[in-house]
């Protein structure tokens, strides 16, 4: 064999060794979300995939399943852990009969002001590897959360002041907060999301716990009740993005900082987005004789007292201990503890 033609085949068996490569690293993620693609949620979720699948030249894929369309929203989590998916878009709190240590990863109720402030624990407050731990555990990996800020109450009469809770009817999810309102003189209903809008027109309840503000003009209820709360305080969800560990780890390292990096521009987008749409909303219900109350520091401070003293009573594994002692070391380090 002349030498041009041991160059000519060297050449071309780097080719094939690189183009094999090449095509070794391509990843594909089949990850469900509980959200329709037409909501500002989907939408935020699938400018997420776009980012992920752009940023790697295509070699991450993403085949995206909105509105839990393979499971149930609390069955993703599982379905991601067991192989039916590879990523649960949802939610830590659906898992929290799993382990009530999921409460403090998916809505830390009473806990931070902010969606930056929660956001911070995770990544400058050392949640991430305290969560990390309880997600492995359960052969997930936590990649990282989209906060999208504080929920508004919405009542047929005044919630200025905790003391306005005494004797209030609510509907509210089941778990943590019914212990929190309890504690507040509140009579909290556990009731099914769906059932709101007519148990509200019924009279059955005085109030309700459902969303942000702007989903809650969404949801029609300000149509019925004539008053809300704004900025919300007691209850700011944390929707997660968690992928099954074994195919998180066979991942390129670059594959990974792709994903990790893609999930906290999505946090940032998710976060500024429904500032806007709830100071517009508070904006339109101001002009239809809506009236949003604004609690005071004190009163705040009511609320996360009792919010506080409930934690240890839900938090009875060692991974719900270990996220209390992180999440009350890093509160008061942000002066919301005392």
């Amino acid at each position: 064999m002349t030498m041009r033609k041991i160059a000519l085949a060297t050449i071309v068996s780097v080719m094939l060794v690189a183009t094999g490569t090449a095509n070794a690293a391509n990843t594909t993620l089949r990850i469900q979300t509980h959200y329709a693609p037409e909501t500002p949620s989907g939408k935020l979720a699938q400018e997420f995939f776009d980012d992920v699948q752009t940023m790697s030249n295509g070699e991450i894929k993403i085949e995206p399943f909105f509105s839990s369309s393979v499971v149930k929203s609390v069955e993703t989590f599982d379905a991601a852990a067991t192989g039916i998916l590879d990523c649960d878009m949802t939610g830590g709190a659906y898992q929290t009969g799993k382990n009530p240590a999921f409460q403090f990863v998916g809505d830390i109720m009473g806990g931070y002001d902010t969606p930056y402030q929660q956001l911070s624990w995770l990544y400058y407050g050392g949640g991430l590897d305290a969560a990390q731990q309880l997600y492995n555990k359960y052969g997930m990996q936590l990649i990282g959360w989209w906060v999208y800020g504080q929920e508004s109450l919405s009542s047929s009469k005044p919630i200025r002041s905790t003391a306005d809770l005494k004797d209030w009817k609510f509907r509210s999810p089941p778990g943590l907060e019914t212990k929190i309102f309890e504690k507040l003189g509140a009579k909290p209903i556990v009731m099914d999301f769906t059932e709101i809008f007519t148990a509200l027109e019924s009279g059955i309840i005085d109030g309700a716990d459902a969303s942000g503000l702007a989903n809650n003009v969404g949801l029609g209820l300000y149509d019925i009740v004539k008053h809300a709360n704004y900025p919300g305080f007691h209850s700011m969800p944390s929707d997660h993005l968690a992928c099954n560990k074994e195919v998180y780890d066979s991942m390129p390292k670059h594959h990974q900082r792709i994903l990790n990096t893609a999930m906290q521009a999505l946090a940032l987008k998710t976060a500024l987005t429904f500032e806007k749409k709830n100071a517009e909303a508070a904006a339109m219900l101001k002009s239809k004789g809506v009236t949003l109350h604004q609690w005071s520091p004190e009163e705040l401070q009511k609320f996360r007292n009792a919010a506080q003293a409930s934690w240890p009573e839900f938090a009875t594994t060692p991974e719900a201990k270990a996220l209390v002692k992180s999440h009350i070391g890093y509160l008061k380090q942000l002066g919301l503890a005392n």
